[in-house]
């Protein structure tokens, strides 16, 4: 069994019982899309698919005890008898995935580059206005208040303390991310998603206001 089947087997393990959106089929569509992408951009395919598998096992909103250090990551590719210097590739990977406002990193390789459009793009389009539902459903935020305003250009750590409504989000992170993608291949396909997203969402105005 190879350490790619042992990772697949081991996020299955970490979110069965997620149904945030940061499920396991969240982390699986981010691992194929971070693969196709990391062929195209010629980067190294095996550190791709190992962040991109391990990317949220010690997510800050997910495991925040794990989150500082990488803890289960770095137990996790031990265990396989990673060399350090990979560990330390894929845990920096890791680090600069995550959108933090207009703190966000521009990761400081191809492969991160990759990995982040992956996780962006599972973030937009039809699957990525499911998550954003499931996500505020999760965490008990109402579907639209048409009183409260988008927050717009947030740094990182207003952005980690802002709650807000599942429809401000699309604007205050999901309507961003087109333009933050760093391959053309992920540019490519965030063109459509992004377009998809905006349609969905004058079509849920107009419902919400009684126009159709």
């Amino acid at each position: 069994m190879s350490i790619i089947d042992d990772a697949i087997d081991y996020v299955k393990k970490i979110f069965e019982n997620d149904y945030s959106g940061h499920d396991v089929f969240h982390t699986l569509r981010v691992y194929k899309t971070a693969t196709n992408i990391a062929c195209k951009e010629k980067a190294d395919i095996l550190i791709v698919q190992l962040a991109s598998l391990l990317h949220d096992v010690d997510d800050k909103k997910l495991s925040p005890l794990t989150y500082e250090h990488k803890d289960k990551t770095i137990k996790f590719l031990e265990s396989h008898k990673v060399d350090e210097i990979i560990i330390n590739r894929i845990c920096t990977i890791i680090d600069e995935v995550s959108f933090a406002g207009k703190d966000t990193i521009v990761p400081s390789s191809i492969e991160g580059k990759c990995v982040q459009d992956a996780d962006r793009l599972d973030a937009i389009g039809a699957i990525g206005i499911a998550r954003a539902f499931a996500y505020g459903g999760s965490h008990n935020r109402e579907i639209y208040l048409p009183d409260i305003e988008p927050k717009k250009d947030m740094n990182k750590e207003e952005y980690s303390k802002h709650i807000s409504t599942t429809v401000n989000h699309f604007y205050e992170k999901l309507f961003l991310l087109k333009d933050m993608m760093n391959t053309q291949t992920a540019k490519t396909i965030a063109e459509h998603r992004d377009r998809y997203m905006k349609s969905y969402l004058s079509e849920f105005m107009a419902e919400w206001n009684g126009e159709c």
